[in-house]
């Protein structure tokens, strides 16, 4: 069972401490903590929530925390500078579309969500210097995003010293057995473990996953927009995933859908990943209509069946300015290079005039790139 609760870890520390957790003979407490500095969760963030789901069904509990306070100081993890702080409204409204995300993953019978605001807003000032006692600033400069930041003589603020002491405050606060995050957060997961000592609780066992790698190269993350929303719209979620590279494939399937790939070719493996991402979040049967849209629109070029419909208001068009207007081009420049280019279409001809009468247009179908389509009516 071990094995199945630990799948992909990198860290289980200390060696044997699951082990003598498990041997309690009581549900562990198994604790994941979120910050919501978007309104998504992405499927590289759900790495650790599959784990949490491998516990609870061995019968533990999963103990979702929304960090809604702990967002409001931002955590320096992996950061080369200090975190914008998101406005009291964005917090919440990304709060809420948490947890339904999450129980995408999640067994919501065995899942105990928690807010920390719920504890953190009440501490006294006297509370939050008991806690700052607990560490050290040299313990908290070993950091390795501090130290950098240190030795390129970057600023620090004490409120980013202060985040790893909070996030270690929530698992006193909620008596967690294991704490779960990425590598990134192995540092605040092991400061768990002293604060909790500290409190006279016996100390956290910390497990971290690997960092998901997504198409670009870089780690998923929302706000390099290279992630998969874990509630994306399913022909968004087939679409990105099937921008991975192909040797990215094997990390994706372990990780993601934590089994081995079919054999085959990378494209076929691509679209059987794909499938399980969709399903996943939405059912078999938006999945097999994610790839049928795929093969229709990416794969042939063809248009898919819910075309919007666009209304022709004047009379001849502009077509660089109808593309910017209705099609998402950024610019007329952008617009008149796709056109020089070959890459808006009427009925499947290629374009090439900038101003065309309305009524060559309307009742045809306008295609700009590989995706974009609209049907054109006269108004």
């Amino acid at each position: 069972m071990i094995e199945t609760l630990t799948r992909n870890a990198v860290d289980v520390l200390p060696e044997g401490g699951l082990e003598a957790k498990l041997k309690l003979g009581r549900p562990l407490r198994v604790k994941l903590g979120i910050d919501v500095t978007s309104p998504d969760i992405h499927i590289g963030r759900a790495i650790p929530l599959q784990r949490m789901r491998a516990f609870q069904d061995a019968g533990h509990v999963g103990v979702l925390i929304i960090g809604d306070y702990t967002t409001r100081i931002g955590d320096p993890s992996g950061r080369s500078a200090e975190r914008p702080i998101l406005s009291d409204e964005e917090i919440d409204a990304n709060a809420k579309t948490y947890l339904e995300q999450a129980m995408v993953i999640l067994d919501p019978d065995r899942t105990e969500v928690r807010y920390n605001g719920e504890w953190l807003s009440k501490l006294t000032y006297a509370e939050v210097v008991r806690l700052a006692r607990t560490i050290t600033v040299a313990r908290i400069l070993e950091r390795d995003d501090f130290a950098k930041r240190m030795a390129a003589k970057q600023p620090i603020s004490v409120s980013e010293l202060l985040y790893p002491l909070m996030q270690a405050y929530d698992s006193v606060a909620i008596e967690a057995d294991v704490e779960l995050g990425g590598t990134d957060q192995l540092y605040n997961l092991l400061t768990g473990r002293e604060v909790m000592e500290h409190y006279g609780l016996a100390p956290q066992v910390a497990l971290t996953t690997p960092i998901l790698v997504s198409w670009d190269g870089e780690k998923m993350s929302s706000s390099l927009g290279n992630n998969i929303p874990l509630t994306a719209p399913p022909e968004e979620m087939f679409g990105r995933t099937m921008r991975i590279p192909d040797d990215l494939l094997p990390q994706w399937w372990e990780l993601v859908a934590e089994a081995e790939p079919p054999a085959g070719e990378p494209m076929a493996q691509k679209l059987a990943l794909a499938r399980f991402v969709v399903a996943r979040s939405h059912g078999e049967e938006a999945a097999r209509a994610a790839e049928e849209h795929f093969t229709r629109v990416v794969r042939r070029h063809e248009a898919p069946d819910d075309v919007p419909e666009v209304q022709l208001t004047v009379d001849p068009i502009h077509l660089p300015k109808l593309l910017v207007d209705e099609f998402g081009v950024a610019t007329t420049s952008e617009s008149r290079r796709l056109i020089a280019q070959g890459g808006v279409k009427l009925d499947g001809e290629v374009v090439t005039e900038l101003d065309l009468p309305r009524d060559r247009l309307a009742g045809r179908l306008l295609q700009v790139g590989k995706r974009r389509f609209g049907r054109l009516t006269a108004v």
